[in-house]
């Protein structure tokens, strides 16, 4: 019984889609009160992947948790996705994960306790893989089920990457396609092909780490890892939070080829018009084909990293990241002086 169950059928949203809407987010967070530990190198206040902890002038810790219901069917890929999305808030800030707690909500009397068995041998080799320990976690009884890890990476505290740190003149790189959302929610509507729910498995199974060697190599200082507010509300994030404008060009937006014939058969998930409506009043949009619209909105789960790159080198960062299996790494954008506002073209 627990080969065949599958777990999308215990949810409506899934994966990061089941995120609080931004807007909303931002309004509860926005009253909190203020860190004021001078060892506190990144909070809450600029909306980041993850805290940063400076312990000595060679070692600040991230701390990042992340948790979800099933994203895809089967229960080793649910554990695999779910790891590689929470360990990659670490990756996102330049950092190296090291441990990790399993944080698990599992209805033990509805579905067969194999499958969570199943759930936690998929992220103990998402672990493995990124020289992650599991050292430990917690599970109470709960449906849907849910899963993620509370992660802890190492960086040295000069070389923390963050939302806020983007600065005019860089060229802007995403390194993961687009649509990952669209095409989970056609596989739950049957609309997808075999082919193209496994190509978004495979990108949502995709660590960061090679991303994240990138950016230490080529000193970029403003990154983010694309999730649950899609490109557009990520970006936007960034664009705040390091005072400056983003000019994208739509043209140049990697996507899973068959989310952009699902936009055009009508599966777009409600995320998408959540976080397009997150956005309305800080984006600009010229002329642009609405499929790509949907798409740059789609929210994703374990998506790619989006980093401010400088000019001179960003050809040559892409190239790398293409030569790394990370063939969808594209150019997208360009960096400006503004004040926290998008234009798309």
């Amino acid at each position: 019984m627990s080969e065949s169950f599958d777990l999308l059928s215990t949810v409506e949203y899934g994966g990061c889609s089941a995120k609080i809407p931004a807007s909303v987010l931002e309004s509860i967070l926005i009253n909190l009160p203020k860190v004021t530990d001078p060892n506190v190198l990144v909070d809450i206040e600029t909306h980041d992947d993850a805290g940063v902890y400076r312990i000595n002038d060679e070692l600040a810790l991230i701390v990042t948790t992340d948790f979800f219901p099933p994203i895809c069917s089967d229960a080793y890929e649910f554990g695999q996705i779910a790891a590689t999305n929470s360990i990659s808030d670490v990756y996102a800030m330049g950092g190296e994960p090291f441990l990790a707690l399993n944080i698990a909500m599992f209805p033990s009397t509805k579905i067969p306790i194999e499958v969570y068995q199943k759930i936690l041998e998929g992220a103990a080799s998402v672990a493995k893989e990124s020289g992650t320990i599991i050292i430990g976690g917690h599970t109470i009884d709960d449906y849907p089920p849910k899963f993620g890890l509370a992660v802890i990476g190492k960086v040295h505290p000069n070389n923390v990457i963050t939302n806020a740190g983007l600065k005019p003149g860089q060229k802007l790189i995403l390194t993961k396609p687009l649509g990952t959302g669209i095409i989970v929610a056609g596989k739950r509507l049957e609309m997808v092909s075999k082919n193209g729910y496994l190509e978004a498995l495979k990108w949502m199974k995709t660590l960061n780490a090679d991303g994240c060697k990138v950016m230490q190599k080529y000193s970029v200082s403003g990154a983010t890892d694309i999730t649950g507010f899609g490109l557009l509300g990520h970006a936007l994030k960034m664009a705040k939070a390091s005072k400056v404008n983003l000019n994208i060009n739509s043209q140049s937006i990697p996507y899973i080829s068959e989310s952009y014939k699902l936009v055009d058969d009508g599966c777009i998930p409600g995320a998408a018009f959540r976080n397009l409506e997150y956005i309305d009043k800080d984006v600009n949009f010229q002329n642009i084909d609405y499929n790509l619209k949907m798409i740059m909105t789609d929210a994703q789960t374990s998506g790619g990293l989006l980093m401010g790159v400088k000019s001179e080198v960003a050809e040559e960062a892409v190239k790398e990241l293409n030569s790394k299996g990370l063939n969808y790494t594209s150019i997208i954008g360009e960096v400006t002086e503004g004040e926290g506002r998008i234009n798309i073209y």
